[in-house]
């Protein structure tokens, strides 16, 4: 199976919130990564046939998804930022109710709630209101609605909110797995979410794609941009009005500073091991000099 779009764009007005995407995808996990605003959900929304292009398309196989409607529909599981769910709902019964509706006979239904269930943790609490959950809980529940028909095509928009990080471990196990035979998209703004399960990443700023490839791809991109240095606390102001700052720690010898630089910031500055986070950083982090109060 493939997904592709061509020359997507997404406009609200004057505004642009999508510019012109030129990507595909095939089986594997793919990671969406972007600060807030950058143009994730919205993308994701026209995936879901939930928005309409203003310009390009969106190919299934070769076939137009909107032309497809429910016949593509059927190959789709979908966790929104935000999703609905009825609270005086049992959290089995509110997975029976999407099974319904996704058009699963009662007897596969109860078969799948309980797997589903299991998957995420949550048998203790099937019998739990959906408005008694805690955050956590209820994303769990959201992601077992997402995969509740076996979609071929999984779209997860900031899966990991609300979770804690055993959470986030069994999420990226289960995802891995699940990954397996599917396409599988996920957009989150945490790197630790997609930096060890992710076959391909891509960096979302203002609606365009600035960066894409394999984790390892992008953290060799950012060879001689990262750097760590010693320095006496009274230089790190001067040092952050200069260069963008990813890490300090401060000991009895002075700070030990990581920066993200093109050049190297000192004259004893070595070069470090690049991460996943040093490129988010390097793309969407704040600008040299807006560290105000640092230090």
């Amino acid at each position: 199976m493939e997904l592709e779009m061509n020359n997507l764009t997404k406009k609200f007005g004057d505004f642009t919130a999508v510019k012109q995407l030129n990507l595909s995808m095939t089986r594997g996990v793919y990671g969406l990564l972007g600060k807030n605003g950058a143009g994730k959900t919205t993308f994701m929304r026209m995936l879901c046939t939930l928005l309409t292009p203003t310009e390009g398309n969106i190919l299934c196989d070769g076939r137009d998804i909107f032309k497809m409607e429910g016949e593509y529909r059927k190959l789709l599981g979908y966790l929104p930022q935000d999703f609905g769910f009825y609270p005086e709902f049992t959290v089995r019964d509110y997975l029976l109710y999407i099974a319904s509706i996704k058009g699963l006979p009662p007897a596969v239904a109860k078969k799948r709630t309980k797997e589903l269930l299991a998957a995420v943790g949550l048998e203790k609490y099937a019998g739990r209101k959906m408005k008694k959950l805690s955050g956590g809980m209820k994303r769990r529940a959201g992601i077992a609605q997402a995969m509740m028909n076996h979609p071929k095509i999984l779209i997860l928009d900031e899966p990991t909110a609300g979770l804690d990080p055993n959470e986030r471990i069994r999420f990226r196990n289960l995802i891995s797995e699940f990954s397996e035979d599917r396409l599988v998209l996920l957009s989150t703004h945490i790197v630790s979410d997609v930096e060890y399960i992710a076959n391909d990443i891509w960096l979302m700023n203002e609606g365009e794609i600035v960066r894409q490839g394999t984790p390892k791809q992008i953290t060799e991109s950012m060879k001689q941009k990262v750097w760590e240095c010693l320095v006496e606390k009274r230089a790190v102001p001067l040092l952050a009005r200069q260069y963008k700052i990813s890490n300090m720690k401060a000991d009895t010898q002075g700070v030990q500073v990581r920066v993200i630089a093109g050049e190297k910031p000192a004259e004893y500055a070595k070069e470090a091991v690049p991460s996943l986070e040093d490129a988010f950083l390097y793309y969407f982090g704040e600008e040299a000099g807006d560290n105000h109060g640092i230090l």
